[in-house]
């Protein structure tokens, strides 16, 4: 795999050598069993993959680049290059600018932006309305897009057989950047409807099925169809893509209650020519750091930790399988840790900054899974476990245990 030119503080060393050591005894990416790191008192359990993935890589040395390939210019990004604040506050220190934040509500009018100007387009993609209007003011995307190319590939998946004349449904949250642009290609192909769950597909079966009013449909799911969808004559061909960062399971889960719905209603036969097969469109590092995760939670711990940007949807995901078998804290930085009884972290379903007092075990022997989001750099995840550290007076030296790691 492509190895990119990221900045030299986003590494890290307790990290990274045992993410080289995981992968010298498992190059095919096999074993999903955690990471253990044994200190004594306290023991780490490590994803199998977590961190940076290949688009997330491959947006920050593009997005570097362009600032020092132009000192003299003003450099924008459309949003939030990824969803993590230590990265995108980096490259505001260096003088770029975001010129929509991540609801899509403008921060720099589109009048101040000129030909001059150095426009870099996030992993998440664009919109087609959006690289017309640059285009329209001669800012060429090109050159400095970061789109992910798995994002790409759902978009040209969609393309594919929107062109034999399949409705798309996007497995996605419609408000977030990626789904809004594979949103907008989707549609110029064919129609195209954004569900968020498999309720949401449950729902629309019974719409199909005349079990709910048509009307209401329009209702439910409004700004979430393309323009002139109909109901009855839209939804007779599908196939099903998804937002590169929902879970991975769950699109496979609606994509299969929605093959059963076609088959029943057309045969084992002939399904085929009324659903679209889809499959190979899934992020890799998406479902990879997803089943490293329920890898972990085969192990007992006590308590997880989740690094990543709040509003990051990968992370988000990881947070939930977390939390349905223990205690799990989700923090954006080491900072977040504020003692040995205090830490401040995200309530995602509350959408709410909380503080937690004696979330450490008062017991021998700690178990903490840790682990991150792909945009979450290694060297933060180094600062959440040195920082823990602390907390715990006879754990064994950092390059002790290290070197018990690389000999087993």
């Amino acid at each position: 795999m492509k190895k990119f030119n990221v900045p030299e503080f986003y590494r890290s060393s307790i990290i990274a050598s045992i993410k080289e050591k995981r992968r010298n005894l498992d190059p095919k990416k096999k074993d999903f069993t955690p990471s253990i790191i044994d200190f004594g008192p306290v023991q780490f359990h490590l994803a199998r993959h977590f961190g940076f993935c290949y688009g997330v890589e491959n947006a920050i040395e593009i997005s570097y680049k362009a600032i020092e390939e132009n000192p003299d210019k003003n450099i924008y990004l459309l949003s939030q290059m990824i969803h993590n604040p230590i990265v995108n506050d980096d490259l505001i220190s260096k003088g770029l600018r975001f010129i929509m934040d991540t609801e899509g509500n403008q921060l720099i009018d589109w009048d101040e932006i000129n030909s001059d100007d150095v426009v870099i387009t996030p992993a998440f993609g664009t919109t087609i309305e959006i690289k017309k209007l640059l285009e329209n003011k001669n800012i060429k995307l090109e050159k400095y897009d970061t789109t992910c190319p798995f994002v790409t590939r759902v978009w040209k998946k969609a393309s594919s057989i929107g062109t034999n004349d399949y409705s798309i449904i996007i497995h996605g949250k419609h408000k977030h950047e990626e789904t809004k642009a594979t949103f907008s290609h989707s549609m110029v192909k064919a129609p195209s409807l954004i569900i968020k769950d498999l309720n949401e597909a449950k729902q629309l079966v019974d719409y199909i099925e005349g079990k709910l009013p048509e009307d209401d449909f329009y209702a439910v799911f409004k700004d979430k169809y393309s323009k002139g969808f109909d109901l009855k004559k839209d939804l007779k061909k599908i196939g099903v893509v998804n937002q590169t960062t929902m879970l991975a399971s769950e699109t496979e889960e609606i994509s299969n209650f929605l093959k059963d719905f076609i088959i029943n209603r057309h045969g084992e036969d002939n399904y085929k020519d009324y659903f679209a097969d889809t499959r190979d469109t899934l992020c890799y590092a998406t479902n990879e750091n997803q089943k490293a995760t329920y890898g972990l939670l085969n192990v007992p711990a006590d308590i997880a930790i989740v690094v990543g940007g709040y509003n990051s949807s990968n992370t988000s995901h990881l947070v939930e399988l977390c939390e349905l078998k223990l205690p799990t804290y989700f923090i954006k930085s080491y900072k977040e840790i504020l003692s040995r009884d205090t830490i401040r972290h995200f309530k995602y379903e509350d959408k709410k900054i909380v503080e937690t007092n004696n979330f450490l075990p008062n017991k021998k022997n700690v178990k903490i899974i840790l682990t991150s989001g792909a945009s979450c750099p290694d060297s933060e995840v180094d600062k959440v476990l040195n920082k823990l550290l602390e907390f715990f007076e006879d754990a064994k030296p950092i390059e002790e245990v290290l070197s018990e790691f690389s000999l087993r």
